[in-house]
């Protein structure tokens, strides 16, 4: 029988898996390339033959989406999978109008195709947009769960940027755990704050082979989504945040309207600075597309260390990458801090230079702040080069990683801390009833998916 040539489009994440768990060890279809989106540098490598497994002796090339409809033709590609997020319904239409026209179909893989089952209960964070909200949530999560005295693993989402072979298991403890893999500024600020917590969290390529590690040492799995992505594992429950700044956006998002639908709590987030009409937009969509799921709002609490020394001041400020940039997100909160605190803001743009300075060509949204890119070490010395040029006073850091341990600047950084404000403790309550129908911890569990949500 002849092999169904493949193509997947990725962005170094859910690509990978769903190689792993539908085309992998399966001779009828040959996986021809990935090709890459929305993270910089990370075309022109190949996954790794130790990763591909039989049938593939040179591994899998990663090329530039832009040339799509080129590899379609020259590769006489059958099938193209869209493994991405985080992209507008109507982008995703327009990508599958360029696979059809090109001849060839296009698919969707779906949760239970990609879903792996754990022996251990799993508990997923998952979000309609990218910078909803979704860490401080997954923290204050880990650190109730914590509480009770039930072992964690937080696995995260994978951000494989680096040399894929190295990265097929990974386990992050400590600090300097992170120093000795080499992460880069956009791993950090998803893995650091766990880990400043107490937590440990697991991360790679292979999540099959990360889920039976994290289950040895864990009482409960903890799903820690990134975009706005679907859990890789099959959830007792799954909390997903939602964003009033951008209302509306749990419906026409992918795959972020799946996580909305899919849902069993929905958060909505920053409710002590969004408009009443937002909240109520969401409200009434979740009523109208999820009715039985339980929708809370929650509070998100922005300080600094003394602030008040800002006032007056001229300051940069960096946010979180991916919020700012393919989120879409003109603000963070290192912006709102610097704006309550009385900072004079610079403009960033006329300062940046090299791949920054692109960004902001390829974002026009982005006007008041520098999106902490460090994807490889040359960006990180942009990053550097950029805040210097912009002779600021002060660097104002609403990233979630701690700025001044991965860069060198002679202004003092102030660092942001924004935290999950369980309002009227209902979060809370569901977490205790969670834990309350687990077994007592013993380290063994049968198949999920049996604890009931009554």
């Amino acid at each position: 029988m002849q092999r169904q040539r493949v193509l997947i489009m990725g962005a170094a994440g859910r690509d990978f898996h769903d190689f792993n768990m539908l085309f992998r060890g399966h001779p009828e279809y040959e996986v021809v390339a990935f090709t890459a989106a929305q993270i910089p540098n990370i075309t022109g490598r190949t996954y790794p033959p130790a990763l591909a497994g039989p049938g593939y002796p040179n591994g899998i090339p990663i090329r530039p989406e832009a040339d799509l409809a080129d590899l379609i033709r020259q590769e006489k590609v059958d099938l193209v999978l869209l493994a991405y997020s985080d992209l507008p319904h109507l982008e995703v239409m327009h990508k599958a109008s360029i696979v059809l026209a090109a001849g060839a179909s296009f698919e969707l893989a779906g949760p239970q195709a990609t879903m792996l089952r754990s022996l251990k209960p799993v508990l997923s964070v998952c979000a309609v947009r990218t910078g909803a909200g979704k860490s401080p949530t997954t923290r204050f999560i880990s650190r109730s769960l914590r509480a009770r005295g039930l072992r964690l693993a937080i696995v995260r989402h994978p951000m494989p940027y680096g040399d894929l072979a190295r990265q097929v298991v990974q386990r992050f403890a400590q600090l300097e755990d992170l120093d000795r893999a080499g992460c880069t500024i956009e791993e950090r600020e998803e893995y650091e704050p766990h880990i400043r917590d107490g937590a440990v969290v697991f991360a790679g390529v292979d999540y099959e082979a990360i889920l039976r590690q994290a289950e040895q040492e864990a009482d409960v799995i903890l799903w820690d989504g990134g975009n706005n992505d679907f859990p890789f594992y099959h959830s007792d429950l799954q909390i997903v945040v939602a964003d009033p700044f951008r209302a509306g956006h749990e419906l026409a998002y992918y795959p972020g309207e799946t996580n909305f639908r899919m849902a069993d709590v929905i958060v909505i987030s920053k409710t002590n600075t969004a408009k009443p009409e937002e909240i109520a937009q969401i409200e009434s969509n979740a009523a109208r597309v999820n009715p039985s799921a339980r929708v809370i709002r929650a509070a998100l609490e922005i300080g600094a260390d003394n602030p008040e020394r800002l006032r007056g001041h001229t300051a940069i400020v960096v946010e979180d990458g991916p919020t700012v940039t393919h989120g879409g997100m003109g603000l963070g909160a290192g912006l709102l801090l610097a704006r309550s605190a009385g900072a004079v803001v610079l403009d960033p743009r006329p300062f940046a230079v090299g791949s920054l300075a692109r960004v902001y060509g390829q974002y026009a949204h982005l006007q008041e702040v520098l999106p902490a890119m460090g994807y490889d070490p040359e960006q990180v010395r942009e990053l550097e080069e950029t805040i210097r040029r912009s002779g600021a006073e002060f660097v104002i850091d609403g990233s979630p990683v701690d700025l001044g341990h991965v860069i060198h600047t002679s202004q003092p950084i102030v660092n942001v801390r924004y935290a999950y404000q369980d309002i009227d403790g209902r979060l809370g309550a569901i977490l205790t009833a969670f834990a309350d129908r687990l077994a007592p911890p013993t380290g063994a569990r049968g198949p999920a998916g049996t604890l009931s949500m009554a």
